[in-house]
């Protein structure tokens, strides 16, 4: 399950300081390519609900075998996308993976004493770093040095070996149990979010208060009453609506899309600013971006530990409520304090550690507040919230950077009918204002998360055992 999580956010960390070369690539602009996170995270959000249900029924280790080869498949597709359309077909199927993390999580719930849960999953969470730092660094050198292309090519093994491990190492000794899908709803939902989605990404160029993007908003608000009337009527519903009974479980869930939005905020803008050409950003190569954003999820990794114990002593809502200050400083930071690499790279610093405690809580909050025979439901239940949120802020910050843009000039065409003889070729990037917009929403993203957070019940691992 580590190697998992390893690997998983090795692959999505190269997408990451990428994104300005599949700019480039396939001759796009940000909110376009916006869709390259949103259509995997959509993907793994009906994902990790659908199969974290399914493997409740048809057990754990043969849906989380599955789910590792058609994630292997895709990430050995994903290198030979010619276009941006198909790219972005590639990355919805490869969000499909996204489900073995809910899965994870259960098996981790039914398998280990209370008291050593938060710190499996701090374990866990610390892979994400890892992979993430690993991405970070190598992904970046081999895209500047042989393609993006290559750098999903290096993956291959490293999927097939997931493959290979989780069919003949994982072990499962859940019970199964006999439920139905809730197909209907799993449709209204995706439709829902993609209906909001697309005019939110697309609004600037059809206009704001047209026809086309009015009708989609309107579409994805009917879908989502819909969706929300289906679940309430429904003898298996996708998103139980007795879980979200729960105080913890609802306020957990509703946290967890403000906190994974303001996380995102940050994962879609800094990577850009790095690299940009001067004065929209500070021009640097992928692989320096790659060296910059390195400490943060070393950070994170190192800090995984403590955060689980915080959450095992003084319960998840203390590390919640710690990684969220730590980021609102991270983001204080970025909107005060950007005029130098330098400047930028202790700001994300300070971001690695707060992510550390706020996933550790978030998950173990959930883990601690459901009935015991809930894990697989509840854990695929959190996904969905977390991607929700993880999939407003692509799409936020996408409009923005391509609102608020700045002409550089990145080349010249000699012209003897002009004066001076040089023909400037410029180019459209996102200004220090969309920049500074995109933070100030995140920074009121996590304003309200913490409000959430503080009307949680402050429950521990010890005190739900004696229960």
């Amino acid at each position: 399950m580590a190697f998992a999580g390893l690997l998983i956010t090795y692959v999505e960390t190269l997408v990451t300081p990428a994104l300005p070369v599949l700019r480039k690539d396939f001759q796009t602009n940000y909110a376009n390519l916006s869709w390259v996170i949103t259509a995997y995270i959509i993907s793994g959000t009906a994902s990790s609900a659908l199969f974290g249900r399914l493997s409740d029924t048809y057990g754990k280790k043969r849906i989380y075998v599955m789910l590792t080869v058609v994630y292997a498949f895709a990430i050995s597709a994903g290198g030979f996308a010619q276009t941006l359309s198909e790219f972005i077909i590639i990355r919805a199927i490869q969000g499909l993976g996204m489900g073995l993390f809910p899965i994870a999580f259960s098996l981790l719930y039914e398998q280990l004493p209370r008291e050593k849960l938060a710190l499996a999953q701090g374990i866990v969470s610390s892979t994400f770093s890892a992979g993430a730092a690993v991405g970070l660094v190598g992904g970046a050198v081999i895209t500047q040095d042989l393609g993006w292309q290559y750098a999903y090519h290096s993956a291959i093994p490293l999927a097939f070996t997931l493959t290979i491990l989780a069919a003949f190492v994982l072990k499962d000794t859940s019970i199964r149990k006999k439920e139905s899908i809730d197909y209907l709803g799993v449709t209204f939902l995706s439709s829902g979010i993609v209906s909001v989605l697309v005019p939110l990404s697309q609004g600037e160029y059809w206009g704001w208060l047209s026809f086309p993007t009015l009708f989609m908003f309107s579409l994805g608000g009917i879908l989502l009453l819909a969706f929300v009337i289906q679940e309430s009527r429904t003898y298996m519903p996708f998103i139980s609506m007795k879980l979200l009974k729960i105080k913890n479980i609802f306020l957990s869930n509703l946290v967890s899309i403000f906190a994974m939005a303001s996380v995102f905020f940050l994962f879609y803008s800094v990577a850009p600013m790095l690299q940009d050409p001067e004065p929209s950003g500070f021009g640097t190569s992928i692989v320096e971006s790659g060296l910059i954003m390195l400490p943060a999820s070393v950070l994170n990794m190192v800090f995984a530990p403590l955060a689980a114990m915080i959450t095992t002593n003084d319960g998840p809502k203390r590390a919640i409520l710690i990684g969220s200050m730590i980021l609102f400083i991270s983001y204080l930071a970025l909107l005060t304090n950007r005029a130098s690499i330098f400047a930028v790279l202790e700001d994300t610093i300070i971001m690695g550690i707060g992510l550390s405690f706020i996933f550790v809580g978030i998950i173990n909050m959930v883990l601690i507040a459901l009935p015991g025979t809930k894990a697989g439901e509840a854990t695929g239940m959190n996904t969905v919230f977390r991607n929700i949120g993880s999939v407003m802020a692509p799409a936020i910050g996408g409009v923005l950077e391509t609102t608020f843009t700045t002409g550089v000039m990145v080349g010249a065409i000699p012209l003897s009918q002009i004066p001076g003889g040089i023909y400037p070729v410029m180019y459209s990037f996102p200004s220090q204002t969309a920049f500074t917009y995109i933070f100030l929403i995140g920074m009121v993203f996590l304003v309200i998360g913490v409000l959430v957070t503080l009307m949680m019940d402050d429950l521990r691992v010890m005190k739900v055992n004696r229960r």
